[in-house]
């Protein structure tokens, strides 16, 4: 069990968001990528929510949380409009209404239930909201995402924008292990013409960015 984030030294967090995008600008330099198509999402999961306006202090802009109740607390914290907020946990069709209002971007849209969720409480939605369509490259029974088959299916129902793909790979001892997926994950982006890709965390982002990962989700290596 990871202990809840108290008391965020906004310094050090500051550093380590340096160091994060010098890591970055190197894998990108790797793969012929320029460092400004690589967005960081710092992941609030474990962070207090009374800790959340420092993380804009130390020079975050970006912030995603995995769960409607938190977030909706969370963004409205003092301090906390200076950050756009993502949803990237496991969304509930019954968790649609909470989450839209708050939400630039829903990174994980894998079911028809939440489809029709995004469509029935469209009037909620802030202006320009588009999402990511959660695929299980993979195709690990115990993941969510849907089947790369699936994808053109959840293209033509999805009743807002879609900007691009998320995938969760399977756990791996090393980061290298996670390469197929981003790869495979990439190929059918590109396959439907969508640009945007959250792929990478904490533990295998920077081969998610030679992959061509566009924003890394990112907690521990920022935020201790």
């Amino acid at each position: 069990m990871v202990d809840v984030i108290q008391d965020v030294d906004v310094e050090d967090v500051r550093r380590r968001l340096g160091e994060v995008r010098e890591r970055i600008a190197a894998a990108c330099d790797r793969a012929g990528r320029d460092p400004d198509g690589v967005d960081v999402l710092v992941a609030t999961k474990y962070v207090a929510a009374d800790q959340t306006g420092r993380l804009a202090e130390a020079g975050l802009t970006l912030a995603g949380e995995n769960r409607a109740q938190s977030l909706v607390e969370k963004v409205g914290q003092p301090g906390a409009d200076g950050l756009r907020w993502e949803f990237i946990g496991h969304l509930q069709s019954r968790k649609v209404a909470d989450v839209l209002p708050h939400v630039d971007r829903i990174h994980s849209v894998s079911s028809d239930s939440v489809l029709g969720r995004l469509e029935r409480h469209a009037d909620l939605a802030r202006p320009g909201l588009d999402v990511l369509i959660e695929v299980n490259v993979s195709g690990e029974d115990a993941k969510s995402g849907i089947a790369p088959a699936e994808l053109a299916g959840v293209l033509e129902r999805c009743p807002v924008p879609v900007a691009g793909l998320m995938t969760m790979p399977p756990h791996a001892e090393r980061p290298e292990d996670s390469r197929r997926w981003f790869a495979a994950l990439r190929e059918l982006a590109g396959e439907h013409g969508l640009s945007a890709l959250s792929m990478g965390t904490t533990q295998d982002f920077e081969v998610a960015v030679e992959e061509g990962a566009t924003v890394v989700r990112l907690g521990s290596v920022l935020v201790r």
